[in-house]
């Protein structure tokens, strides 16, 4: 089974398809410009922990669908990229929660918030871009907007604790289907849907705009579950298998576990034992040899299918071939 190489990330692949017009290539800088107004100049060391913060970035996915999707669509450039911003920073944002509740000492390379601070200066660094995002998605001026952008949060933060609470050695298909929406469908949602709503198109168009999101947004993430299997460690950027290890169920080991109940292994998981690598090592051997990774890929396959439906309607333009682009892409890479 062949894997992306280490030099070929998945982030700068499709950063590399979402750039394809001229004018995302420009405005994404500008909004990178408009993401570090937002420091604040009355703290030094918060504003030097936001500028690290920002560096370690990596492709802003999102912000580039919120400016494809937007440009597409005719919105206006300057509030399409004050909501790419306002997007990118609640991303950035969850991720400095993130990494304390996980206790992870590095992010793509670089020292997190907590590796140097104390949790309780973590916590209000990630509270202080919380706020600076809900700032920004009030400058589009569209209280929909606002809307839209709070009600994602919550979803994001209902999942982690669900995740935290309820998901633990949990071998359900609803539980799991509204983790992946709560980490990575909604906060894709937002973007095609922000993008629309700012658009001069009828409800129709900003409803499909959404769907697009969420089903790639959902085909994205189990992708990604699927590489928690398959991927090289070096380019995945955890430890293969690392998701089990921590007792979270993704879409494979489900399909598994659906068709091995009796194993010995899927018994012990079940029964919390998750924390016994070797054996967990074992599972995802068996796993990977199974036919439980295609099932989940042909799952995957279907959510961007039916993202590429969502598309229907809108004429042949550079924006519109990017996005078809990159919903191929996401599940046509070798996993």
């Amino acid at each position: 089974m062949r894997r992306l190489p280490p030099q070929t990330p998945l982030a700068y692949l499709i950063g590399d398809i979402l750039s394809t017009t001229l004018l995302v290539k420009t405005n994404i800088e500008k909004v990178e410009e408009r993401m570090r107004a937002q420091a604040d100049e009355r703290h030094t060391d918060l504003r030097a922990a936001f500028e690290n913060l920002l560096a370690a970035g990596g492709k802003r996915v999102r912000p580039r669908l919120v400016l494809l999707v937007g440009d597409m669509l005719g919105a206006d450039s300057e509030r399409l990229i004050t909501l790419a911003a306002a997007i990118e920073m609640l991303h950035t944002a969850t991720l400095v929660h993130d990494d304390l509740i996980d206790g992870s000492l590095m992010r793509r390379g670089n020292a997190t918030i907590n590796a140097n601070w104390s949790p309780a200066a973590t916590v209000l660094t990630g509270d202080f871009v919380f706020a600076r995002a809900a700032k920004l998605a009030a400058q589009t001026g569209s209280l929909t907007v606002m809307e839209a952008f709070a009600e994602t949060l919550a979803i994001m933060v209902n999942g982690e604790l669900t995740q935290m609470f309820d998901a633990r050695g949990l071998a359900n298909r609803e539980n799991y289907y509204e983790r992946i929406y709560a980490k990575t469908g909604s906060l894709f949602e937002l973007s095609t849907h922000g993008a629309a709503i700012i658009s001069p198109v009828d409800a129709k168009t900003v409803e499909n705009s959404r769907n697009f999101g969420r089903e790639l947004g959902t085909a994205f993430q189990i992708v990604d579950d699927i590489l928690d299997f398959t991927g090289d460690q070096a380019a995945v950027g955890k430890p293969v298998g690392s998701d089990l290890l921590q007792g979270l169920i993704t879409l494979p080991a489900l399909y598994y576990i659906e068709a091995n109940p009796n194993d010995e292994k899927v018994k012990s998981l079940l029964n919390g034992n998750y924390h016994n690598s070797k054996e967990i090592a074992a599972l995802v051997e068996d796993i990977r040899n199974s036919d439980a990774i295609q099932l989940a890929l042909d799952e995957a396959k279907e959510y961007a299918n039916r993202a590429l439906q969502s598309l229907n309607g809108h004429p042949p333009s550079e924006e519109r071939h990017a996005l078809e682009k990159l919903t191929q892409y996401v599940t046509n890479r070798n996993v």
